[in-house]
């Protein structure tokens, strides 16, 4: 079982080498947003209290996502391949509660993935996914801002993660396939 956290900036590359990881190695995907709108979505009594959080234009507390993470986790069985975590965790507390939810399973994370793109290349890719897919968020100005937290509140992982002895950093530019086979190289070490 090979449980991965595939990180990065905005725009680095996240969503596509996550799709090329789950047809190569048949993981499982954890996509905090994703699984938010789907508890949301089906009513689950995770999905009622999260969404009172939002509505309230509040962040989720980490024990909560915590919660529902470990409820689709579990959903995967026992015997899977493995989960790529995407977009969680974003803060050290989250990953050391991440850390402890896997271990009372039994499970731990194999690699932390970091796909590191240079900040001029961030800015053109998410202002091109914007024109091409009307995301709203996909303005300049947001995207500034988005990069500043990333920057501020999410990178100060990869020390974690380097401390954990599990850091893996990969360039992240040059095409989508090289960037995959860099990725690729990695995984199948563990």
């Amino acid at each position: 079982m090979k449980n991965i956290v595939i990180f990065g900036a905005p725009g680095s590359g996240k969503g596509t080498q996550s799709d090329k990881m789950i047809a190569q190695y048949n993981f499982n995907h954890i996509s905090t947003g994703d699984v938010l709108r789907n508890e949301i979505k089906n009513g689950t009594e995770l999905g009622k209290t999260a969404k009172g959080y939002i509505d309230q234009g509040q962040l989720i507390p980490d024990n909560l996502m915590v919660n529902i993470l470990a409820s689709v986790y579990d959903s995967f069985g026992k015997d899977h391949k493995g989960v790529i975590f995407d977009g969680f965790p974003r803060t050290i507390p989250q990953a050391e509660a991440l850390k402890e939810m896997l271990a009372k399973r039994g499970h731990k994370i194999a690699a932390m993935i970091e796909l590191d793109v240079p900040e001029e290349e961030l800015m053109k890719r998410l202002i091109l996914r914007g024109q091409q897919s009307g995301r709203s968020d996909d303005n300049e100005e947001t995207i500034k801002k988005r990069l500043n937290v990333y920057h501020t509140q999410t990178s100060p992982l990869i020390d974690w993660y380097k401390k954990e002895g599990i850091h893996h950093h990969i360039v992240g530019i040059g095409g989508v396939d090289p960037v995959f086979e860099d990725i690729r190289k990695v995984i199948d070490s563990l």
